[in-house]
């Protein structure tokens, strides 16, 4: 291949990625001009306002800031988040060690039910939750909705971390257990720091899972709107009769703030070859 054939395969290649960039990424900046716009329109004929800002304004925020419950719905939202996050790290982190370290009665079995469990569609165990959540006086309660999240995440963490674990070099808990490590702190000071990128990707995944769900949310939890999730709310908001779709726009936009602040936060544990020249050869 010459350098003229060369130079034109980068150039179709860039042109590619910047259209791809480009369907990728306007999806969300017509949402952010849409939140702009004053009133209730949703886009306009007008071509340059299809692409630019050429009115904005703050009403829409100021609305959904301070004359809705919004803060009330982001409260909740992150408060079944976060539990979901703690609780499924708390047991996911633990059972997968046990399943990558240990060898006991049963472990085959676990995984292989592990895998049946993550194949199963989620929204077929919507009645038998609500049921469950019913008889232990959970239904209508935002700790429910935790239970029933963790539920199904936990598998997937399980399975993502217990992968993470194998690839970790057994020597190096070896190692801290001939200098007098027990199993727990070799799980504890060993195991735990080498898998930082596995924890902050899947506490990343538990996260958004309990932040950008509404099914289970919205049959578990058919409450008032002080107890809806965001996600809840945004929808009702949405299927009124007279849609206010810059409200909608504006909301749709601050909901997207909590997820960018934890991913910038967790970003930089998301680094790969902790273990590289960790066990000599």
């Amino acid at each position: 291949m010459n350098r003229k054939t060369k130079t034109l395969a980068k150039v179709f290649q860039v042109i590619v990625a910047i259209l791809a960039t480009i369907f990728a990424l306007y999806p969300v900046w017509f949402v952010i001009l849409a939140s702009g716009r004053p009133g209730a329109r949703l886009l306009t004929l007008d071509l340059p306002s299809m692409f630019l800002p050429t009115t904005w304004s703050f009403e829409n925020y100021q609305i959904m800031l301070f004359k809705q419950p919004f803060l009330t719905w982001v409260k909740n939202s992150l408060f079944v988040a976060s539990m979901t996050t703690i609780s499924c790290m708390l047991v996911a982190t633990s059972a997968a060690f046990a399943f990558s370290r240990m060898r006991f009665y049963g472990r085959q079995i676990g995984l292989v039910l592990f895998l049946a469990i993550q194949s199963f569609p989620g929204v077929l165990s919507l009645v038998p939750i609500a049921q469950l959540l019913t008889a232990m006086g959970l239904y209508r309660n935002l700790w429910g909705l935790v239970m029933a999240y963790v539920s199904g995440t936990l598998v997937f963490t399980t399975m993502i971390l217990k992968g993470y674990f194998d690839t970790i070099p057994i020597d190096l808990e070896e190692a801290a257990m001939i200098d007098g490590c027990g199993p727990v702190q070799s799980f504890v000071l060993i195991a735990l720091p080498l898998a930082r990128p596995a924890l902050a990707s899947t506490a990343l995944f538990a996260f958004m899972g309990g932040w950008g769900e509404f099914v289970l949310a919205s049959v578990l939890v058919p409450a008032p709107d002080t107890s809806k999730t965001a996600m809840v709310a945004l929808y009702q908001i949405a299927n009124s009769l007279s849609v206010p779709w810059g409200q909608f726009a504006a909301g749709a936009v601050l909901i997207i703030i909590p997820i960018l602040i934890i991913f910038l936060y967790l970003q930089r544990y998301l680094e790969g070859g902790l273990t590289l020249g960790g066990v000599k050869g």
